[in-house]
């Protein structure tokens, strides 16, 4: 069976608050869909985190000019239009203030973000 078009305002959709921030996530309820979109709005404390199962591709809206993304503990500069790609196993951290879509593959589930010891006890 083929899957129905869904048009989704990311704007109208509730405020979850995630390790990153507060995320807008899109396309959660449709079965047929591998993968969910999320519009981030990356606070200053963002935690660091990673994923068994998910990969992750974080488009770069709007962000502060000194923004960067720390992958595996190395800090990358971004900036508006930038794409990073982000496999199961990496820890990552966005810093400073920035809004980003996220695509996630497959859907997301809050049971896949893991935290080291070090940075569970972080807020």
């Amino acid at each position: 069976m083929q899957a129905k078009p869904k048009v989704v305002d990311l704007t109208a959709l509730p405020g979850i608050t995630c390790p990153c921030g507060v995320a807008r996530r899109a396309f959660a309820d449709c079965d047929d869909v591998p993968g969910t979109v999320h519009l981030t709005e990356i606070s200053k404390d963002a935690r660091e985190h990673y994923h068994k199962e998910h990969t992750e591709v974080y488009v770069v809206l709007d962000c502060q000019p000194d923004a960067a993304i720390v992958l595996n503990g190395e800090r990358i500069p971004v900036a508006p239009q930038h794409a990073i790609l982000i496999p199961p196993g990496v820890r990552h951290r966005a810093c400073g203030q920035m809004t980003v879509l996220i695509l996630c593959t497959p859907n997301f589930d809050p049971a896949d973000e893991h935290f080291d010891a070090s940075t569970a006890s972080s807020t």
